[in-house]
């Protein structure tokens, strides 16, 4: 009860977030201990269940996660995820789950998704990460603000991350128009923020795009952190500042874009115990959930929602999380 009471605390003070309500926090540790292996949530309180990082988790061991079933073709793993493991929606990604890879090799990719598409039910997208960090050097054309920053060139630091923001809005415009013309039905930015404000920025701007392309889409931008870094620090969308900005407003930001699906993330602190780092995450994103105006999907893995940062997640660990965010934070997709 001590570890939860110090987790809630450091979230609201983190997230400017309510405490808890006392019947939240003894529900919570009733579900902690629990002494089943197994939780989960009651028959009719189950909520979508959403996945990143495509159908090549089956087939390639990344080094973080994946099994390496190296003889599965990309339909079979689609199939699997539909069939034998219940998912609610699907996704295609490329291996180098990146928009700026991903230009290169987007026609064979739509040929890919259109021979899938046919033979399963769920919404089936296309997923990748804006990863700016793929523009600036030495993998990028622009310099790396980060240098620049390091012998206090600060005007050329930002000036560096609105020229990588602007091309990787060009190539996010770029990749959904095509997958449009083929009847794409939803779109995944995912790790949204890991580059800082800017990026953020960008593919608000990039999910605004696609919105105007199709108005049907389904659009989930999917964070990286739990606050955004204010690497350029005055980046603007629709004249919000988003540096600094915790769950609750960056939901509002998504909504703005013209998502309809926003997926909000709470880091794991690898030096407390599971008990602070889910009420943590619980205060964090109930905020959120209760300004949103649009479907939250709390991401639940290694090193969010409350998850231990460990390469094979604890399953009792992934459980109770996904049930004390279910009955407490009130999430509508996992």
């Amino acid at each position: 009860m001590d570890e939860i009471l110090a987790g809630m605390a450091d979230g609201a003070d983190a997230a400017d977030a309510p405490d808890l309500t006392q019947d939240d926090i003894e529900r919570m540790c009733d579900i902690i201990c629990d002494p089943s292996n197994i939780v989960g949530v009651e028959p009719g309180e189950q909520v979508i269940v959403t996945k990143d990082g495509g159908e090549f988790k089956f087939s390639q061991d990344s080094g973080g996660c994946g099994v390496g079933i190296t003889s599965i073709s990309r339909a079979a793993a689609v199939q699997m995820y539909e069939r034998a493991f219940a998912f609610d929606t699907l996704e295609l990604g490329w291996m180098d789950y990146s928009f700026k890879p991903l230009k290169t090799v987007v026609y064979e990719e739509m040929v890919t998704y259109e021979q899938i598409v046919e033979t399963v039910i769920p919404p089936f997208m296309y997923g990748a990460m804006p990863n700016m960090g793929l523009y600036y050097a030495p993998d990028g054309q622009f310099r790396n603000p980060n240098d620049l920053m390091r012998v206090s060139n600060m005007e050329d630091s930002m000036e560096q991350s609105e020229l990588a923001a602007e091309q990787l809005v060009g190539d996010m415009e770029y990749i959904t128009g095509q997958f449009t013309k083929i009847g794409l039905e939803g779109f995944d930015f995912d790790t949204t923020g890991s580059a800082g404000d800017a990026e953020f920025v960008a593919t608000l701007r990039g999910a605004e795009t696609y919105r105007k392309q199709d108005p049907n889409a389904n659009i989930i931008i999917g964070m990286s952190s739990e606050s955004i870094l204010g690497l350029h620090g005055l980046m603007e969308y629709k004249g919000y500042r988003v540096a600094g900005m915790y769950p609750a407003e960056q939901a509002k930001m998504a909504e703005l874009s013209g998502a309809n699906v926003f997926g909000a993330v709470v880091n794991t602190n690898s030096s407390k115990s599971f008990p602070w780092n889910v009420a943590r995450a619980t205060t964090i994103i109930k905020k959120c959930t209760s300004e949103a105006n649009i479907p939250v999907h709390a991401n639940l893995g290694m090193g969010v929602g409350g998850i231990p940062i460990c390469e094979v997640v604890p399953t009792d660990t992934v459980g109770r999380a996904g049930k004390i965010l279910i009955e407490l934070a009130h999430i509508d997709g996992v």
